[in-house]
């Protein structure tokens, strides 16, 4: 509906008589033809073809542009109104004991100046609004289209256990067959057919109807998970009917035995995949769970938050002093930066109390046993030191791994760890990583794997050397043993695609590309944008995704930065290593500008010894409107995983025998209806 109509209906509709003295009117445009009625000169519009006057108001206008199918109203109150009169109308006729009216009341109508303003005004909404569009073009992303165009491949489901079907994602691969609906068929119902998996990537896969052989013209993707997938035999116990699509309904005139042959010995989906589907995107997590959360502002301490959506296992957090609910923050339920109420004081970690005394109605403390266990460690023995040198991904700049220090030893195994030569006087940046964290490295892990170590800020000695840093700072390198050296077995491959969270706007989650792999730590860049803003992330972190998980769960996804972004991200880019020194490399600010958005400034935010860390530099952007999943029950027995390596036993594809195809020939009737096929009701697999 457009604003002018509605405008002009709201100011006028209340009029009860034509006899009121004469609004002011907007001046016309030029450009409609001019006309005369009993001495007064108006414009009119478009003459008679195409208008339609308010059933309500009596307003004229565009009929096209009217509300409802049968063009009756100008507006949806005026609707709504004339249904409540009618509803009003109806019941007074029937206490009077009369007929009721099949109309309600219709107010008076309006003088012709208020509907040829109202039309200008019509008009001239839609001049602005087609220049507002040609400004600002928006094209959707499709991430077939991006994979086809390319040749990319994408990484497989069961690279990420946190994700939905990660555990039970069997052995689905191409060839699999599923029932899915015919969309080259010209009925009027909804119909079904057999399609076959050409290329998967991630939960999304390229189909093809069967009968098409090597003729990709009608390929299309879908996402397996989604609603319109179905096993082999789903339409025969569900009296839906399977219908080869139109384009080859020639090619054969006994499809039951090309069914028989084509669907001996292959493969469908297990019978309960959609249960499995709809059990796995259940999560433990629900609003108005308390939770310790990372202070955003000042990594050194925690505070508690409050849970505020729960979007695919993605916990929006907002902050408990926050009022307006702006002043959030978005990671994983299963992130090392979230932990139950208390946990702070059981290890010793900094902690922000909160200025509200008493928990706010409705609110309760998250169960500890929801958030991910850590492994348990030794420190009996010979165990970390404050002091100790090692090498860290700066959370502040995950795209570099920095010379570190541990500042402080937490019980249970955790570590208070800062970046040398950034480091605020007071340590409100000092940041907490468990002993077993695949972000701390040991010295000369860097070197030893050819990746570029940054070092303190203001070292002047380059190239930087460890063993002459520790002589200097007169320190010792952690223990090697203590690290963690598991590597799983993740299954990524360099060029793989996926969907990533950008860490530095945790909010944000793009397409992203693996582009190396060093043990199980994966270096991440996101398509689109420079490499300076790629990210090291672990092989298991919950912030990694399969293509088309935004799709599944109802979660915003960033698309490649457009070709003008990168060009002016680039020249500014360039400008900046210009003018900073080469010596120091690490450390830089970085925040990419999602399409449509802002840069966001830090000078808001506090100032803690020389240099302003924070987490997140999107502090006065609330995330985007996401659309909300169902409400489930958590199992009561719900268990997170030590690790996400542990998993439940997958789900095996059901393979055809040639018994079982002797019932396929009840999927189709025999007999030809409406010029299509139609399965049985009776028909069983």
């Amino acid at each position: 509906m457009f604003d002018g109509y509605d405008s002009c209906s709201e100011d006028t509709s209340t009029s009860s008589s034509s006899d009121e003295s004469e609004e002011e009117v907007a001046p016309l445009p030029s450009s409609l033809p001019i006309i005369k009625n009993n001495g007064q000169v108006y414009t009119y519009p478009d003459g008679k073809s195409g208008m339609a006057t308010c059933e309500m108001c009596g307003m004229v206008g565009v009929r096209d542009a009217f509300y409802s199918k049968t063009k009756r109203f100008c507006s949806v109150s005026c609707s709504r109104s004339y249904s409540s009169n009618s509803k009003k109308a109806s019941i007074l006729a029937r206490l009077q004991g009369k007929p009721p009216t099949k109309k309600a009341k219709v107010l008076q109508k309006q003088p012709l100046v208020a509907k040829l303003a109202a039309y200008a005004q019509y008009q001239a909404t839609l001049q602005n609004q087609a220049k507002t569009k040609a400004a600002v073009p928006v094209e959707g992303f499709s991430w077939g289209n991006y994979i086809n165009s390319n040749s990319f491949t994408a990484a497989p489901v069961t690279c990420f256990k946190h994700a939905p079907m990660g555990t039970c994602w069997g052995d689905i691969s191409e060839g699999v067959r599923v029932e899915v609906p015919n969309t080259d068929c010209s009925l009027p119902t909804k119909v079904f057919w057999i399609a076959g998996i050409v290329k998967l990537a991630g939960y999304n896969a390229l189909l093809r109807y069967e009968g098409f052989e090597n003729d990709s013209s009608l390929d299309f993707w879908c996402n397996v998970c989604g609603s319109d997938i179905h096993p082999v035999g789903w339409c025969a116990t569900s009296g839906k009917p399977l219908v080869p699509p139109r384009s080859i309904q020639h090619k054969y005139t006994n499809w039951k035995a090309f069914l028989v042959k084509r669907l001996t010995g292959a493969k469908t989906l297990p019978p309960d995949f959609s249960q499995k589907v709809s059990e796995s995107m259940q999560y433990p997590f629900k609003t108005s769970m308390r939770v310790e959360v990372v202070d955003k502002t000042h990594l050194c301490r925690t505070r508690v938050a409050v849970v505020e959506s729960v979007v695919g296992g993605r916990l929006r957090l907002v902050y408990e002093e926050s009022e307006d609910k702006t002043d959030d923050f978005w990671c994983h339920m299963y992130s090392p930066l979230i932990h139950h109420i208390g946990w702070s004081r059981s290890i010793g970690h900094r902690f922000k109390r909160s200025d509200i005394t008493k928990k706010q109605e409705g609110h309760f403390d998250a169960p500890p046993h929801l958030f991910m266990k850590v492994k348990e460690v030794d420190t009996a023995g010979e165990w970390f030191k404050e002091g100790m040198k090692l090498e860290a991904i700066d959370p502040l700049n995950l795209s570099a791994i920095c010379v570190a220090t541990i500042r402080k030893v937490l019980a249970d195994g955790y570590l208070m760890i800062g970046i040398d030569g950034s480091e605020a006087a007071d340590g409100s940046d000092w940041f907490c990583y468990h002993a077993t964290s695949p972000s701390i490295f040991p010295v000369g892990f860097c070197e030893i794997n050819m990746i570029e170590l940054t070092p303190p800020r203001g070292y002047a000695k380059l190239p930087f050397k460890w063993f002459d840093y520790l002589r200097e700072t007169d320190s010792i390198a952690a223990p090697v043993k203590l690290f963690n050296k598991e590597v799983p077995n993740h299954g990524f491959h360099v060029g793989m695609k996926l969907e990533a969270v950008d860490l530095m706007e945790p909010r944000l989650v793009c397409v992203a590309t693996v582009t190396r792999i060093i043990h199980r730590l994966l270096r991440i860049h996101f398509d689109g944008w420079e490499d300076e803003y790629d990210q090291w992330v672990d092989c298991e972190s919950p912030d990694l995704y399969p293509v088309g998980w935004c799709q599944l769960t109802g979660y915003q996804l960033q698309p490649p930065a457009p070709q003008s972004s990168r060009d002016s991200q680039s020249s500014s880019s360039k400008q900046k290593k210009k003018a900073k020194s080469q010596q120091y490399k690490g450390h830089k600010k970085k925040r990419k500008i999602p399409v449509g958005k802002k840069p966001v400034s830090l000078s808001s935010l506090p100032m803690t010894g020389g240099v302003r860390r924070s987490f997140s530099g999107d502090d006065e952007l609330t995330p985007p409107p996401y659309r909300t999943l169902p409400a489930q029950t958590a199992p009561e027995a719900f268990q997170p995983p030590r690790t996400s390596r542990e998993f439940s036993p997958s789900l095996k594809t059901e393979s055809f025998s040639f018994s079982l195809m002797h019932h396929i020939t009840e999927l189709i009737l025999g007999k030809k209806e409406s010029s299509c096929f139609r399965t049985s009701s009776e028909a069983r697999l």
